[in-house]
């Protein structure tokens, strides 16, 4: 279970992995990141978000681990929108994070000020369903803080959430899912 809950991020996921350095201190955290979701269909914008996205980055092993508890999200249309989604399509009670786990693709430096675009490929984990995905971050590091935002989508579908036929007009099948993160070295 812990296993589960420290995978699941987004994610939505989300997900969002960065690569940094520090030659004293490789591992990078945010304990404060942001996520929001969009669900735009025929019928229905949904909308939520979060502040609570937590994530470690070791800039040495090129590998990260991003987790969101789900209940964090708010902001919906109204309290019951907020309940359908705890409640029947991330059934929060039975899963109650989500999470994105692995490892940065490309061999960039980071340890210096810059602007950069990276792939994180790993385990998307929603609703107990891991998916293996690619998603570009846009970095910058500036003073030794990493900024990193990505926004990509997440097919319902791949992580078995379903959509009753009765709101299949008020639900999109595919989920955007936007991440800023902002991360600072771990203190030793």
């Amino acid at each position: 279970m812990m296993r589960i809950k420290f995978l699941l991020l987004v994610t939505v996921a989300g997900f969002l992995p960065v690569l940094a350095g520090a030659q004293n201190n490789p591992l990078f955290s945010t304990r404060n990141g942001s996520i929001s979701i969009r669900s735009d269909a025929p019928l229905e914008l949904i909308e939520a978000a979060s502040g609570e996205l937590k994530g470690v980055i070791d800039v040495s092993k090129k590998t990260f681990s991003f987790s969101i508890q789900n209940r964090s999200f708010k902001g919906f249309n109204s309290p019951l929108q907020q309940e359908h989604f705890y409640e029947n399509y991330i059934e929060a009670n039975k899963f109650p994070s989500s999470s994105f786990k692995g490892k940065i693709i490309e061999q960039v430096d980071l340890t210096t000020d810059g602007n950069y675009q990276v792939r994180a490929k790993g385990l998307l984990f929603i609703h107990g369903v891991e998916q293996e995905r690619i998603i570009k971050v846009d970095v910058k590091v500036k003073n030794g803080v990493i900024q990193a935002s990505s926004a990509f989508t997440v097919p319902l579908s791949d992580h078995n959430i379903t959509i009753p036929k009765i709101v299949y007009q008020k639900i999109a099948e595919e989920v955007n899912v936007t991440v800023n993160a902002s991360f600072t070295p771990e203190n030793k």
